[in-house]
């Protein structure tokens, strides 16, 4: 399956390996690192039993924007609410949808820190959000555990959910999500939309908004157009020096 499991600055090397065995035990194979404080170990190795190909294959990377850039479909787990939301899904509906997406290119499911999971910076490069269900007092899973569960679900839908049929319009990949922020970013400032003294939470607001609308590559491609025409419009007009 085209599914990366991609692990945030992992603490302890144990996990690492717990989780590789956990991807393997449910026939995933994509290992994604970012920042791990130790990597590769023998620690990793011991606790990964059988799924040391896992570990062997794994890539490692300095950024999740590295790590996702070639994904159509980003879900960050979490058991936190966050004050700007992303769509959220059951462990179950995020291992359906994952097998669907994943039919067209890649998709990651993202896993934060054992100790203050993803950071809000990290959520903001995603899609989506999965809860995994737990006791209401005491739901902080062991990171291994948690990658178990999703990997799960996702072996257990690709064993019923049929093939999807290939969209007529393709998705944008993340790396181009990425582009077109940027772009609107420097739109909104360059019409006086935004103020570099005052931000706010207005491109976070943004950026949900098109999350949630899931623009295709073409779509995205006319909204650029429509930016770049207002930075051209914002411009002095040249002709006004002469």
């Amino acid at each position: 399956m085209n599914i990366k499991i991609v692990l945030v600055q992992t603490w302890h090397p144990g996990n690492i390996g717990a989780a590789a065995r956990a991807m393997k035990n449910m026939g995933l194979h994509q290992l994604v690192l970012v920042n791990p404080v130790d990597f590769p170990s023998d620690e990793a190795y011991n606790r990964a039993g059988k799924a040391t190909d896992v570990l062997d294959n794994a890539l490692v990377v300095r950024s999740l924007a590295e790590a996702i850039s070639d994904c159509q479909w980003v879900v960050a787990t979490s058991a936190r609410d966050r004050s700007i939301r992303l769509p959220a899904f059951s462990a179950e509906t995020c291992g359906k949808q994952a097998v669907v997406e994943q039919a067209s290119a890649p998709v990651a499911i993202v896993f934060g820190r054992e100790r203050m999971g993803l950071h809000n910076d990290d959520i903001q490069q995603c899609h989506a959000q999965v809860n995994i269900d737990a006791n209401p007092e005491y739901p902080v899973l062991n990171l291994s555990q948690a990658v178990q569960l999703i990997s799960y679900e996702i072996f257990k839908a690709n064993q019923t959910t049929p093939p999807a049929s290939r969209e007529e319009e393709a998705y944008p990949l993340q790396e181009d999500l990425e582009r077109f922020y940027q772009h609107l970013d420097e739109a909104l400032h360059s019409i006086g939309f935004l103020k570099p003294a005052q931000p706010g939470q207005t491109m976070d607001h943004l950026r949900a908004l098109f999350r949630r609308a899931r623009p295709s590559s073409k779509e995205l491609k006319l909204l650029r157009g429509v930016l770049s025409a207002a930075e051209s419009a914002a411009k002095p007009d040249s002709r006004s020096d002469k």
